[in-house]
């Protein structure tokens, strides 16, 4: 038990550093990137970019899967290290940045995040796990200390604004339980969100087509 603590504390000890001298000013650089990148277009929210905070590294790097470690190395296994996101307007937004990410990015991982079933409503999102463009690699920075991909977030603002909701909410830690009323509640501004998604992006389209 006391080396697998000594190993916890030396584990974040690296990270820590790594985070301030390192992933910190490569997501900024990285935020600059995509917002150079999209700077011509429209309906585009907001870009962000982020380093992993050591707190949630360190709960992620030693999460255990059937009593075992789930990473033998988180500091090159844990893909997230540095996460960007970009908000757009509506639904149809999502679909034209997909275009422009793809060809400047080939990725390693995609997906669409969205609930299991249609009858549930939750978390939508489109994900990618993408290689980290050299170019936003400092100078000053040991490059051995950097991840070789980061994750891309791509949401609309209904999207964005549930999920953060739904996660300070439910996930926030030390928050109690929900209970299942809550619960209801919370399925229930879920689908809400869903339908005024639905509505504006089709209200788009909708003008648009009416405009061309």
């Amino acid at each position: 038990m006391k080396s697998s603590k000594r190993h916890d504390e030396a584990l974040k000890a690296e990270y820590v550093e790594r985070y301030e001298k390192s992933l910190k000013p490569t997501a900024s650089a990285l935020r600059d990137h995509f917002a150079d990148l999209l700077k011509e277009e429209p309906r585009i929210d907001r870009v962000t970019a982020r380093a992993k905070d050591p707190a949630s590294f360190l709960k992620k790097a030693t999460a255990l899967t059937d009593g075992r470690p789930k990473y033998s190395e988180p500091l090159s296994q844990i893909q997230d290290q540095i996460g960007a996101r970009i908000i757009t307007f509506y639904r149809a937004d999502v679909d034209r940045v997909d275009g422009i990410i793809k060809s400047y990015f080939k990725p390693i991982e995609f997906r669409d995040r969205i609930p299991e079933s249609e009858w549930e409503f939750g978390y939508f999102g489109r994900h990618y796990v993408l290689v980290l463009p050299s170019d936003v690699k400092g100078d000053g920075i040991d490059k051995s200390t950097l991840p070789d991909f980061f994750e891309l977030q791509v949401k609309t603002l209904f999207q964005h604004a549930w999920s953060e909701a739904e996660h300070d909410l439910g996930y926030k830690p030390g928050s109690a339980p929900l209970s299942p009323d809550e619960k209801r509640k919370l399925a229930y501004t879920s689908a809400q969100a869903w339908g005024a998604d639905q509505m504006f992006d089709e209200l788009f389209r909708t003008r648009r087509e009416a405009n061309d």
